[in-house]
């Protein structure tokens, strides 16, 4: 078997830069249904990508393969595409870095835990569900899913980068029927198998699709409300993209220019950090360290966030935004970490009227470069501290004066995945409904 070092030398005969990711993805899925374990699904994938630089002209390739095969498969690839291939002399990679930050990601009791033990975490959220309420009819896509990554970076410029993680996931759907029928997905995510409350998932996902039994239309008109945590990361991924260096210099970004510029409400700060949500690694996917950066400092905008590349081209440092989604995919300037910090208030034991929107759907057909938007929407309308469901209407407006109109900040933020946000208080939100 060729040894990695035998593997850089014969790559570094073929180019005059080149950057090797060696990825190593272990997982496994349980699900279970009608109380019991119905499906185990194991995967492991171990490859390599090349990134190559020859005359100005990168190029990609990947393989699956080992030692001379793999070699042998990304030189073969990338001399097909490199004829192709126009020279850029803004393609680069970083230096070496003396130091990553140290931080605990990888759990190897958890990995070690029976299968009995971890089925019984799953079995057990399932079971407070089905059990919640007699309404509940049914359970779907109840499922576990452990992790295991490993990463090593290399490139010519003398980068070495190597670690490791684990990711736990708890997701399940509930069905819930009186004279309607309705349903509720949750999910919920960390680094530890200990840290993952499937009771408390497991009761809140039940509490919530009951919530939503006899939904109705309310009116058209102006409100005032809550944004769950759920609703605000699906608001705060549609803004995300007006972060980046890759938008401004696409001039795909209504923050062009606005540095120092306070277009938030103060009561919001955004932060990207490379070690918060699902994403969080002690390096990106290109070997710089993770690091916490301030977009946004009470509702003045403070910075864009960049990679190798787009930093090269604006003659700034990369703030570890190089992001990978995969093996097969080309590190691009990206959210690491995406979050709303949070604030000191329980928006929810003192708002007696007003609406909670709870999720919003469609959000791939919001705009987001002006930030217009036009979603459906349910939720829960609350007059006089009661509670009532609604649902089939439409949140409409504009993402950047949504984000100025919000005049408190909740104390219970959550991830979803790459962004995080807690409940967000908000005047004036449009709904068009009966």
């Amino acid at each position: 078997m060729m040894e990695q070092g035998e593997i850089e030398s014969r790559i570094s005969e073929n180019f005059d830069n080149y950057e090797l990711f060696f990825l190593t993805e272990r997982t496994k899925k349980l699900e279970s249904k009608d109380r019991d374990l119905c499906g185990v699904e194991l995967k492991e994938e171990e490859g390599i990508a090349l990134r190559g630089i020859k005359d100005n002209k990168a190029v990609f390739s990947y393989t699956y393969e080992r030692g001379e095969k793999a070699v042998l498969a990304l030189l073969s690839s990338v001399k097909v595409v490199a004829p192709f291939v126009e020279p850029d002399n803004d393609a680069g990679f970083p230096g070496p870095f003396s130091r990553y930050p140290v931080v605990e990601l990888y759990d190897g009791a958890g990995l070690k835990a029976t299968p009995e033990i971890k089925a019984s975490l799953l079995m057990e959220m399932e079971g407070l569900i089905l059990d919640y309420d007699k309404r509940i009819v049914a359970t779907r896509n109840c499922e576990l899913q452990e992790e295991e990554i490993e990463v090593e970076i290399v490139n010519s410029k003398g980068l070495r980068a190597k670690g490791r993680k684990t990711l736990y996931a708890l997701s399940a759907l509930c069905v819930a029927k009186d004279t309607d029928e309705v349903s509720w997905f949750d999910w919920a995510w960390a680094h530890s198998l200990k840290e993952l409350d499937g009771r408390a998932l497991g009761l809140d996902i039940a509490r919530k699709a009951v919530s939503f039994l006899s939904s109705e239309q309310i009116g058209t008109g102006i409100y005032n409300g809550i944004l769950t945590p759920q609703a605000s990361c699906e608001i705060l991924g549609i803004l995300s993209g007006s972060f980046l260096a890759e938008s401004l210099y696409k001039n795909k970004t209504k923050l062009r220019d606005k540095v120092g510029e306070q277009c938030f409400s103060d009561a919001i700060s955004i932060v990207d950090s490379g070690l918060a949500g699902m994403d969080g690694f002690a390096f990106d996917g290109e070997g710089v360290p993770s690091c916490e950066n301030t977009l946004v400092e009470k509702g003045i905008f403070r910075s864009f966030l960049y990679d190798t590349y787009y930093g090269t081209k604006f003659g700034k440092p990369s703030t570890g935004n190089g992001v990978r989604t995969g093996l097969k995919e080309l590190p691009t300037c990206g959210r690491r970490g995406l979050f709303v910090k949070e604030g000191r208030a329980d928006l929810y034991g003192r708002m007696a009227d007003g609406i909670i929107i709870e999720e919003l759907m469609g959000t791939h057909t919001a705009n987001p470069i002006t930030g217009d938007f036009s979603l459906g929407a349910v939720g829960h309308l609350v007059r006089g501290g009661v509670r009532t469901p609604f649902k089939g209407v439409i949140f409409s407006g504009n993402i950047f004066e949504l984000l100025r109109s919000v005049r408190e900040v909740g104390n219970d933020i959550r991830f979803y995945g790459t962004c995080g946000s807690p409940s967000l208080y908000a005047e004036g939100m449009k709904i068009s409904g009966k």
